[in-house]
């Protein structure tokens, strides 16, 4: 049983797949971070051409350019 616990101790075939593991996770924590980021600023960007294009909308149809 002792020889079992010290084989088990010195064994280090696991070490590889935590460290795969902790990788995957760093990966998938920044793919998350840069999705939301991408997602705020592209929001921005089409809320800002929509209100170009309705102003330009009421300024020909309209006629209420400044």
């Amino acid at each position: 049983m002792l020889n079992m616990i010290k084989n088990f101790a010195k064994d280090e075939s696991g070490a590889v797949t935590i460290d795969w593991v902790i990788l995957t996770a760093g990966v998938v924590v920044l793919a998350i971070t840069s999705y939301n980021i991408i997602k705020g600023v592209t929001s921005d960007l089409a809320n800002e051409t929509k209100a170009e294009v309705d102003g330009f909308n009421d300024c020909l149809f309209q006629n209420t350019c400044n």
